[in-house]
């Protein structure tokens, strides 16, 4: 049965239209007009597609690398949805190979499931460099093997990824990650500029956390983040939280990268949505949140508390950035990165039924995946 939405605004992906009438079937948009349809269901905001997370630990109080669990992914998934997160890609940061395992089975499970918002997963290491491991545990940081390759190369984990310290992984390794389907992304590396530019020769395409937890840009050294900057194609995860990367070099990033290539990510962990004020970690630590900032009890950063709709407002707010654009950041380029371009980051007729409706503020009223308020 077909489905009508009524809508003041409409950001598409492209444009801005007003006084929109959408027509929704199996899940997919198959009209889009101005006429009135009297059974149609009118929402008062700016309808635009649903935010797409490719970095998300945890959210809900559910931490993925506690729990292994689809009732796990449900809960994350369904907290960040609250702020407009229509996909996330679960993250589960360096463990053992036995905690890899059952994440990959949660995954395939909720995939087989349909759990809303859940297509794929990322593999935030264990293949990293110690010198810049951050929040990572020492004790499960290793280089890759057949039993990790058994995990990337299964078919029914949907969209993969895996981020890496390329110094620390051979070219070979990394040609055999994407011929496995897997995206390969640069992350928690001290790797030197040429060392960077080999692994995206290789099939690497993307990078974790712009400036976090990788070798700087110096004059006589470009190292990650000039290999980030400087590669046309590859795609950048930003977290603009205030905590993780200053405005200016934000600024400076998006001006200088491709245009379409910076995707705004949240590293969220579980406090997102609730009022938690710590957690436990590995080694015997906590996470301790002071407003919106998380450290380890050992100093370190420990991912944020940030959610996509404040991603997109900090993005406007601070960096300058116009609605339109910061939206993109949020939507249509992460579709492009995954692969989604012809389904998802846009409201159009063709594509999945994915848009969260904003108030004047960017705060999420509802968040819609395939036609289905969430948020209800």
């Amino acid at each position: 049965m077909a489905q009508f939405l009524q809508v003041d605004r409409v950001f598409t992906g492209t444009e801005f239209l007003n006084n929109v009438t959408l027509k929704i079937e199996q899940g997919k948009i198959t009209e889009l007009g101005h006429d009135s349809v009297e059974s149609a269901q009118k929402l008062n905001g700016l309808l635009v597609p649903g935010f797409i997370d490719v970095q998300v630990n945890g959210g809900g109080g559910a931490f993925f690398n506690a729990e292994q669990t689809p009732s796990c992914l449900h809960k994350i998934a369904h907290s960040h949805g609250q702020f407009g997160s229509t996909v996330v890609m679960p993250t589960l940061i360096t463990d053992s190979i036995e905690v890899m395992n059952k994440a990959a089975d949660a995954i395939a499970q909720a995939i087989n499931d349909k759990v809303p918002g859940v297509l794929g997963v990322h593999f935030e290491g264990p293949h990293l460099s110690l010198p810049k491991k951050g929040t990572h545990s020492e004790k499960f940081i290793r280089g890759i093997s057949e039993a990790e390759f058994a995990v990337y190369a299964r078919q029914d984990l949907g969209l993969k990824m895996v981020t890496l310290a390329p110094e620390n992984v051979s070219v070979n390794d990394i040609k055999r990650l994407v011929d496995c389907g897997v995206k390969v992304c640069l992350g928690h590396t001290n790797a030197d500029f040429d060392t960077a530019m080999a692994a995206l020769d290789a099939g690497a395409d993307g990078f974790t956390h712009l400036f976090n937890a990788m070798s700087a840009f110096t004059s006589r050294e470009p190292g990650v983040v000039g290999a980030a900057l400087w590669h046309n194609t590859s795609w950048c995860g930003l977290i603009v939280d205030g905590h993780h990367v200053h405005p200016a070099s934000a600024k400076l990033a998006i001006s200088t990268k491709s245009k379409g290539k910076i995707m705004l990510v949240t590293d969220a962990m579980p406090p997102v949505g609730t009022d938690d004020t710590e957690f436990d970690f590995f080694d015997g630590r906590t996470v301790i949140r002071t407003g919106d900032r998380l450290n380890s009890s050992t100093g370190e950063l420990a991912g944020s508390v940030l959610d996509m709709a404040s991603a997109v407002r900090n993005t406007v707010n601070t960096l300058d950035i116009s609605l339109d654009e910061a939206l993109r950041m949020a939507s249509t380029y992460p579709a492009e990165y995954l692969g989604l371009e012809k389904s998802k980051g846009k409201i159009d007729v063709g594509f999945d039924a994915d848009f969260v409706l904003l108030d004047n503020n960017q705060n999420a009223l509802a968040t819609y995946v395939l036609g289905n308020n969430i948020t209800e």
